[in-house]
């Protein structure tokens, strides 16, 4: 592993950003953070870096990348992208956007199940980056690596990103099967299950199938899906206990970037005939169509069928 000292930009200064920020400065490289409140411009920041990592939410990747075009950026600069969501206008993935945007830059994708709180406190942790360009990847693992934060690489971006979007879907789900407190074996089931689904959607985009049984598919859906930290978790368990979303969406700290997945999800699932039995009773929850008892009571009463069927192992 190289020591030589690296600069590293950080595009939003929320808890992620700053989490991943913390764990760049320790290993000694410069960071920078530029927000939409930073007194310094983006260029000057961006100015002399060898890595810029976006950790912005879904909603503001397309305004910073606008911003970021105005740049003349040198074409090694690797893109890392630490967003997790999918685009209403175009159902595309955070690192699509910027190798659209970028297609002359190394585009790296960061996720894995890393809650932002634990990593602050510098708890024990693992993650992915993940990119077509290895050395870019390879690279990024360097500089984020360290005794307390492992990091590994694989070559399949997109796998690695939806693992950690899809996730998002499910962690509602499973806010509302703790809510209600539905014990165990209903938790266990529904995890179960929802990997394939998961994998059914990634599979049909592209995606390999391998990369869902990793630390980005199975390993975050099992950290966000059993945590009270994780925002998505708090919408689900929320609404079991009578909320409305508006009312825990305005109590949350930061975005559930779950709420905008499953609207996107459905669309993508309606164009392309995926089946997603489990996304589609959180949306109709998300819209208040049912209720939460009757979303476990109809995926309960789903066609009795062999266990892996609809996967191609």
């Amino acid at each position: 592993m190289t020591n030589r000292k690296k600069i590293v930009t950080i595009l939003g200064a929320g808890v992620w950003g700053s989490a991943l920020g913390n764990l760049a400065s320790r290993n000694e490289h410069e960071v920078r953070f530029w927000s939409r409140r930073s007194q310094q411009t983006m260029e000057s920041l961006v100015e002399g870096a060898n890595i810029v990592l976006s950790a912005v939410s879904m909603k503001g990747v397309r305004p910073t990348i606008e911003k970021l075009q105005r740049i003349n950026l040198p074409d090694n600069l690797i893109l890392v992208s630490a967003t997790k969501g999918l685009d209403p206008l175009t159902t595309h993935t955070p690192c699509q956007i910027w190798q659209e945007a970028f297609p002359k830059h190394p585009i790296v994708v960061l996720s894995g199940p890393n809650l932002s709180k634990e990593i602050q406190k510098n708890l024990p942790a693992a993650t992915v980056v993940a990119s077509k360009d290895l050395s870019a990847a390879e690279t990024v693992q360097e500089i984020f690596a360290s005794d307390t934060f492992r990091v590994y690489v694989n070559e399949d971006p997109l796998g690695t990103e939806l693992g950690g979007t899809l996730k998002n879907v499910i962690a509602i789900a499973a806010g509302v099967c703790d809510g209600l407190q539905l014990g165990t074996n209903a938790k266990a089931a529904l995890l179960t299950r929802a990997l394939p689904e998961m994998i059914r959607v990634g599979t049909h985009l592209g995606a390999a199938t391998e990369t869902f049984f990793g630390l980005s598919g199975l390993g975050d859906l099992l950290a966000t899906c059993d945590s009270p930290l994780s925002r998505n978790y708090q919408v689900g368990y929320g609404l079991a206990q009578g909320k409305t979303l508006e009312e825990i969406l305005s109590q949350l700290e930061g975005t559930a970037e779950g709420v905008n997945t499953t609207n996107v999800l459905v669309d993508l699932a309606n164009q392309q005939t995926i089946p997603i039995p489990i996304a589609r009773q959180v949306h109709r929850l998300l819209k208040g169509k049912t209720t939460p008892y009757e979303s476990v009571q109809a995926l309960m009463e789903r066609d009795l069928k062999a266990e892996f069927c609809d996967l191609d192992f």
